[in-house]
């Protein structure tokens, strides 16, 4: 099954508790930081664009790409009921692979997008991504799983319960951890109940989710012709997130 085929669906739900506009005001203060003069953002791996619409609040001439042709979808149908339909485009496309004419300012690849990259081939391509699409002295900006952070705090077995006036859902996430590889399958069990035609359905995915280390990244950076501008794992070890700032 491909990933986000059908868990896209219910994408919105399962993380309606996210805080979009907080990650947001972080990444438009690393901008301002970095590149204040940026205009422009490419977002790889943008799912149904809720970083997307908030960067156009901002200001930001946005294009969101996604492997999800589904979660392309949901994005445009949240764009006909935007404010901001000029400054905002989605497209279909893999990170890995996409090319588009255009440059950009900054590109950003959040919500650990890096972290499905699970061959080192892989992380390359979207760096390759990236740095086509950066004007001169643009800034890529990425989350990933930290792995220090992974490997003290392992992953367990949770469970995710959320609804709407329609839909109740029961997501439990069973990690196997792949050590020598440095990468965990969190398989998703998604239960979902109607409360209007009373009908249940499940929903079975895989994600495989790599975690990553300072020094690889840092050498991911150079081999690419990026300079790491900066590195926030909030310090402690434990922390699974990591994001860099890095400067073509």
């Amino acid at each position: 099954m491909n990933v986000f085929r059908d868990y896209s669906t219910f994408y919105d739900l399962l993380y309606k508790d996210k805080d979009y506009a907080a990650e947001v005001n972080y990444i438009h203060q690393l901008i301002g930081q970095y590149v204040p003069h940026a205009k422009s953002v490419l977002n790889l791996g943008c799912g149904t664009g809720n970083h997307d619409f908030l960067m156009a609040e901002r200001g930001y001439e946005t294009v969101g790409i996604d492997f999800s042709g589904n979660m392309i979808d949901l994005a445009n149908v949240k764009l006909k009921g935007s404010s901001n339909q000029e400054m905002l485009a989605f497209k279909t496309g893999d990170a890995r692979s996409v090319r588009i004419d255009k440059k950009f300012d900054v590109v950003i690849s959040l919500f650990h997008v890096m972290s499905y990259q699970v061959t080192n081939e892989d992380i390359n391509h979207v760096f390759e991504t990236a740095r086509f699409h950066l004007r001169e002295k643009g800034i890529f900006i990425f989350d990933c799983w930290y792995g220090p952070g992974v490997l003290k705090d392992l992953p367990t077995v949770r469970h995710k319960m959320l609804e709407n006036e329609v839909l109740r859902i029961h997501r439990i996430a069973s990690p196997v951890m792949h050590i020598d590889e440095n990468y965990v399958d969190v398989n998703y069990t998604i239960l979902v109940h109607n409360k209007k035609d009373l009908s249940f359905y499940e929903i079975e995915e895989t994600h495989k989710m790599r975690y990553l280390f300072i020094p690889e990244l840092k050498a991911f950076c150079s081999d690419n012709g990026f300079e790491c501008e900066r590195l926030n794992n909030n310090i402690f070890s434990n922390h699974w997130n990591a994001l860099f700032v890095c400067r073509k």
